[in-house]
């Protein structure tokens, strides 16, 4: 139990983490749909070939683009790659890094989906079986009065031409060590090639330039569930104001003022200055929208110098604390 509680804790700690754990489960599920997946072959010459093709790279397809709809880092590079340059330049080896990242994560459920076809050699055994030259097998039924090609055709399927013949098992066999050659060898390259990758990178990279991009795309990452998060309290906090207003202007005169056992404020100033403060001075739904409009239009500079010392006051409670004072 604590081991699964350590895994959970550590696919809930970024974006990064979860865009991992999301791919490893579609992974998963292309092995499940597969072994589930009831593959019956035609056995008709015009439709062997385009049923298995479509059986091996349609799946593929779907899991593709369902795992760049799930990965977070699609949306992120999306945003960064169409919004206007505003007052922050773009930078392409970030949206670069993004790409990469998603097209890697996206690969993974599609090609385990076609290493599994090709171990496991149903496929290819129903899309070739017709390409193979029956004279290199003994047992061909020659009693049949079919063609050889509608003969070849048959091979997938338990069809009582063969009866117990050992052809059928020897073109089977023939072609699903084919089959399995063309997967390890596919699994060997990839494995081959990600190793060299990763050996051959750092003499061929800039190591802090990898670290920049890496971190700015982290930034974008963070930036955004920040904004989102942001927005969404902003929304509760405009929602309650304009609730709440609109039952104070509803009261009738012999109606007791509404209590508000939410809030620690003594006075309706004080807590009319907290809601100030709270929604940042946005009072009406124009400016809210061209505060949207900026902020995708123009996003802020990277630079957080000019805001850190800011004082935060809210103009109600500055005015009363001079009064206080006078």
């Amino acid at each position: 139990m604590e081991r699964l509680k350590l895994v959970l804790q550590y696919f809930q700690s970024n974006s990064e983490s979860i865009s991992n754990g999301i791919c490893i489960i579609l992974a998963l599920v292309s092995v499940k749909l597969y072994t589930s997946f009831d593959f019956n072959c035609p056995c008709l010459p015009q439709y062997n070939r385009l049923y298995s093709l479509g059986v091996m790279l349609v799946p593929p397809i779907i899991l593709f683009f369902l795992g760049m709809l799930v990965n977070r880092h699609t949306g992120v590079m999306m945003d960064e790659w169409l919004r206007p340059e505003g007052q922050r330049s773009k930078n392409p080896a970030v949206v670069k890094f993004l790409f990469s990242a998603m097209l890697q994560r996206a690969m993974l459920a599609p090609m385990v989906w076609i290493l599994v076809t090709l171990l496991d050699g149903k496929i290819l055994i129903c899309a070739f079986s017709v390409s193979v030259d029956p004279h290199l097998f003994s047992g061909f039924p020659n009693n049949t009065g079919l063609d050889v090609i509608k003969i070849m055709a048959m091979v997938p399927c338990k069809d009582n031409i063969f009866g117990h013949s050992s052809f059928r098992k020897a073109v089977t066999r023939y072609v699903r060590c084919y089959s399995q050659a063309v997967g390890w060898s596919i699994l060997l390259f990839f494995i081959v090639l990600g190793s060299l990758a990763r050996l051959i990178k750092p003499f061929f990279d800039d190591h802090a330039r990898f670290l920049q991009t890496r971190y700015w795309s982290n930034y974008l990452d963070v930036e955004q569930k920040m904004f989102d998060e942001t927005c969404v309290l902003h929304a509760r906090d405009f929602a309650r104001k304009c609730v709440v207003q609109f039952f104070e202007e509803m009261r009738e005169d012999s109606v007791p003022m509404l209590d508000r056992p939410y809030f620690s404020v003594s006075t309706k100033d004080d807590w009319d200055c907290e809601d100030e403060d709270r929604l940042h001075g946005v009072t009406r739904q124009e400016q809210m929208d061209k505060l949207l409009d900026k902020w995708f239009c123009s996003k802020p500079q990277l630079d957080v110098r000019r805001i850190a010392n800011r004082p935060r006051l809210c103009p109600g409670c500055s005015k009363r604390s001079l009064s206080s004072e006078v």
